[in-house]
């Protein structure tokens, strides 16, 4: 047998540390080639690390948060073979015995009996408890073992941080039977006793970059906010018969499509409001192209996958390229390309609604419109109360470099496109 000792490799271009987000392994586990050993958090996207080898975990290096840089040994495995013990040759060396002074033969010397103590029980991490209707979070691994085991991950307890569900959490539950179910609550059930526990959840990863993200926006950008409301009864009929005639094969459309497009067209009329700002420069880039990120909710925190050249799409080929990008974030599956690259964000509230929000710009772009559900309320037209489908946007903007005026004539340009979708098209 030998040991393997595994260096965190280069996961892309220009990146020379990555932050340990999950280790999907512990020490004493058999491993097969390809399994996925650790999840890793690098400036441009989270990468699953793969076992370079068949074997058994010996050694890991890291706690999840820690920084580790590319070409550090991470994790040690015993392999069949030599395997490359040159990263722990002083730990394998055998060290030289002392040698026993000679005992007079008129002496017996008895050896003491050596009495084995037998291994403490390792205590397992103890589950985090998740509030009722939040996700359960776990790795894509993980999800994958769980739809093969027709098991509901809603059901397992976690003690990763924030109730993270591991595959050793997976493991007690499949031998335990619905053993993890007992750690949560039935909804709706009157709690007996007092509560006085507290759980303190280590903030890394993507949650970290998120963090750190949104204070540097909101610390140095002076935001100002805009809020409008659209009539789409008429883009609501549209929509509808669109999607009864769609071609085969074409997504149905929602209402971020027809938005994505008006964008396009408000945009052009606004190029101050398509651009980025280097602060440090003092320098704004307004650009051609018009490539829209879509902030996207995930299991692992938000995301902002981006839809390249949407001024070169027709409404069809920008739902289309939403939909992948999107369903390859929530995957886990989007590349550092895929996720970088906006020149302007929309974030929606979706079924959440809300009246209004304030939302944080994606620096270093200047602004970001956000879309709220459409419900059907009383409004006055030709002085008759009349119900209509209406829709509230919210905007923020860069008052550094984008003057009140512009921020709101982009917004009632892209609230008159979608009150008259025909000239979408137009």
């Amino acid at each position: 047998m030998g040991i393997y000792a595994f260096k965190l490799p280069d996961i892309g271009e220009g990146v020379v540390e990555g932050e340990v987000v999950e280790w999907m392994v512990s020490v004493g586990d058999v491993v097969k080639e390809d399994d996925p050993i650790l999840s890793v958090m690098t400036d441009k996207a989270t990468v699953e690390i793969p076992s370079p080898v068949d074997g058994k975990v010996t050694k890991i290096i890291g706690e999840p948060g820690d920084i580790l840089p590319v070409g550090e040994v991470c994790i040690e495995f015993e392999v069949d073979g030599a395997g490359n013990a040159s990263a722990s040759a002083e730990e394998a060396e055998p060290k030289p015995e002392p040698v026993a002074e000679p005992t007079p033969a008129k002496e017996e010397v008895k050896p003491e009996p050596v009495v084995e103590k037998a291994p403490e029980p390792v205590a397992a991490a103890a589950p985090v408890a998740r509030a009722a209707g939040t996700k359960a979070l776990a790795s894509p691994a993980v999800r994958q073992r769980a739809r093969e085991a027709n098991i509901d991950l809603q059901i397992v307890a976690g003690s990763g941080p924030g109730g993270r569900i591991s595959h050793a959490d997976l493991d007690r539950h499949i031998a335990g039977g619905a053993s993890g179910a007992s750690s949560f609550a039935p909804v709706g059930a009157t709690m007996k006793t007092k509560l006085t526990g507290t759980e303190d959840v280590k903030v890394i990863g993507l949650r970290r970059k998120i963090a750190d993200s949104m204070m540097s926006s909101y610390s140095t950008i002076a935001h100002f906010s805009y809020f409008e409301e659209v009539d789409i009864t008429a883009l609501e009929e549209l929509r509808q018969h669109l999607n009864s005639t769609r071609p085969e094969g074409a997504p149905k459309l929602t209402y971020l499509p027809f938005i994505m497009q008006a964008l396009v067209k408000a945009l052009r009329e606004s190029p101050e409001c398509n651009a980025l700002y280097d602060d440090e420069a003092n320098v704004v880039t307004r650009h051609q192209a018009i490539h829209l990120g879509i902030a996207t909710q995930t299991d692992r925190g938000l995301y902002v996958p981006v839809v390249k050249h949407v001024e070169a799409m027709d409404i069809w080929q920008s739902a289309s390229e939403m939909v992948r990008v999107t369903s390859a974030t929530r995957e886990g599956k989007a590349s550092a390309d895929e996720l970088s690259g906006s020149t302007f964000t929309i974030t929606s509230l979706g079924r959440l609604g809300g009246l209004g929000a304030t939302p944080i710009i994606n620096k270093p772009e200047v602004g970001i419109l956000g879309v709220h559900n459409a419900k059907e309320r009383a409004v006055v037209r030709n002085g008759q109360i009349v119900v209509r489908r209406m829709m509230n946007l919210s905007s923020s903007w860069d008052h550094r470099v984008v003057d009140g005026h512009d921020g709101a004539t982009l917004v009632q340009k892209v609230k008159t496109l979608l009150e008259n979708p025909a000239t979408i098209f137009m």
